[in-house]
């Protein structure tokens, strides 16, 4: 009955959203995340230890600001998903473009398969179903939901337009796979991880246990690697999906060397992009909850 009931709560937010004018449904979003911001304490506790971590100079008032500002983000986001299946190449043109859209076709032409380096920044359930839209279907790697009914209404929408997904839980094989056909993959390597799927490599200036999948299948496939994310540009009132220039892969060394060195590349571009856009990116995540032996933990025990 729980499950009957959390399926129904969800497909009812997803019709009830997708049937207001966007404007209208982005609102009602910005309105939900502020209701998240009181009624989820913990979460926001540790996106104020995150920010702390991350950018020790700020004030507390300047990190509150941001993280006030990431909660009215995800709101918005969560209005765009239940809009996204009305979507049309005509209507997104008033609020969504390009940028080094080049950069991408150039890695696709070279036929080996592309991997984008992506995160839980900007609008990322957006990001790849637009670019369906426009004709570049590709694969996401993802982590199944915990209810079978709301993972496959997320998923049908994710794919209306010729999207694929890769499960996380067996995700090897398919990425290999896909690269031999010169597809393109998206993935979210920005999470926290645990050995031995995760290395640690520097975020932010910590220690930081990263994926280091798509780093291992890029070396062995010789797919090119460029990073991808779509971002609210205040000034436009636009979202923007910028591809940035590939990023080069190191494959003449040891496997295991090569994986960390490459994992550190592409999580430095990541960061990159945070440190553009802070407060369009998940720092109520507990990014760093994984620590090196011996190293105390870095967020209060529940």
């Amino acid at each position: 009955m729980r499950k009957k009931l959390e399926f129904g709560a969800v497909w009812l937010l997803v019709h009830a959203l997708g049937a207001l004018p966007r404007g209208v449904a982005r609102g009602v979003g910005a309105a939900l995340g502020a209701v998240a911001w009181v009624a989820a304490p913990r979460l926001r506790q540790v996106g104020m230890r995150n920010l702390e971590l991350a950018f020790p100079e700020w004030s507390e008032a300047e990190r509150e600001g941001v993280l006030r500002r990431v909660y009215r983000n995800l709101g918005w986001q969560m209005a765009e998903f239940c809009q996204m299946r009305k979507y049309t190449r005509e209507s997104c043109a008033a609020f969504i473009r390009y940028e080094g859209l080049e950069h991408y076709l150039a890695a696709r032409e070279r036929g080996r398969g592309v991997l984008i380096v992506t995160g839980h920044l900007g609008a990322w359930e957006l990001s790849s179903f637009w670019h369906s839209l426009m004709g570049y279907p590709m694969a996401m790697v993802i982590r199944r939901l915990d209810h079978a009914g709301v993972d496959g209404l997320v998923n049908a929408i994710r794919c209306l337009h010729g999207n694929r997904v890769l499960h996380k839980d067996d995700f090897a094989r398919g990425l290999i796979s896909s690269m031999r056909k010169g597809e393109t993959v998206g993935i979210l390597m920005d999470t926290n991880m645990t050995p031995p799927q995760g290395v640690f490599v520097s975020y932010f200036g910590r220690d930081a246990c990263t994926a280091s999948g798509l780093a291992r299948v890029a070396r062995k496939t010789g797919a090119a690697v460029l990073p991808g994310f779509l971002l609210w540009e205040e000034a436009e009132r636009k979202y923007v999906l910028h591809f940035g220039p590939e990023i080069e892969v190191k494959a003449d060394g040891p496997d295991e060397e090569d994986a960390v060195t490459n994992t550190a590349r592409f999580t430095t571009v990541i960061e990159e992009w945070v440190r553009r856009y802070p407060d369009q990116w998940l720092w109520v995540h507990r990014r760093w909850k994984t620590r090196p032996a011996g190293e105390e933990p870095i967020y209060r025990r529940r």
